[in-house]
């Protein structure tokens, strides 16, 4: 299963293109934004949060079904895509990220070092999905990110959240990289507010 976008993953030059489409299933009510995904080296799998030492994936098992490893295949070192995405489609949770378009200045991961040359139109994305409720950022450059494009008065705070457009509301929730200094069980209870709050818990 793979979630590429062949078009965009032939283009050259130092601008990246996004590599993937927008996972937007049916029904979606939440729909999860992220900054840009990682280099390809350091994926694991063809889909969102693709770094094995990424949490998010362990967040959202012990999460949902208690165990940070439903989705993880701990001897592979990967992530088991069949099974998030059918998770995903159930549960109405979406992904995409909030650039197009960026450049590297290092050769490394971090956001910091992440220069937005496109955003992504969360507008034309939330157009596509009329049930959803609630964005959510799971970093401060993501967060940034849609209050620059949106003309949003701040970024919220870790765990808080504002109105982004009529009926929906941003979420800023704790980055799930393992350099953000905050343990996996911590970071999942602020999850579960989220998600308590949206009666999808």
């Amino acid at each position: 299963m793979s979630f590429l976008n062949i078009e965009n993953l032939q283009r050259s030059s130092s601008i990246e293109y996004h590599p993937l489409f927008p996972f937007l299933p049916q029904g979606t009510k939440v729909l999860f934004l992220g900054s840009f995904p990682p280099q390809r080296k350091r994926w694991c799998m063809d889909f969102f949060y693709p770094n094995f030492i990424n949490d998010h994936w362990r967040i959202m098992g012990l999460l949902f079904f208690e165990d940070k490893n439903h989705f993880v295949d701990v001897e592979a070192k990967c992530f088991k895509l069949d099974l998030i995405v059918s998770f995903l489609q159930e549960r109405g949770i979406g992904y995409y990220d909030t650039a197009e378009a960026v450049r590297r200045l290092k050769d490394n991961a971090s956001d910091k070092f992440l220069e937005v040359v496109e955003y992504t139109d969360i507008n034309a994305l939330l157009d596509k999905i009329p049930d959803c409720k609630a964005v959510v950022t799971t970093g401060e450059k993501a967060a940034e990110n849609i209050v620059a494009q949106m003309s949003l008065p701040e970024v919220p705070t870790v765990g808080g959240c504002v109105l982004l457009r009529e009926g929906v509301s941003l979420y800023r929730l704790p980055s799930s990289s393992r350099a953000y200094p905050l343990s996996l069980a911590k970071k999942a209870e602020v999850y579960r507010g989220m998600f308590e709050q949206l009666e999808m818990l």
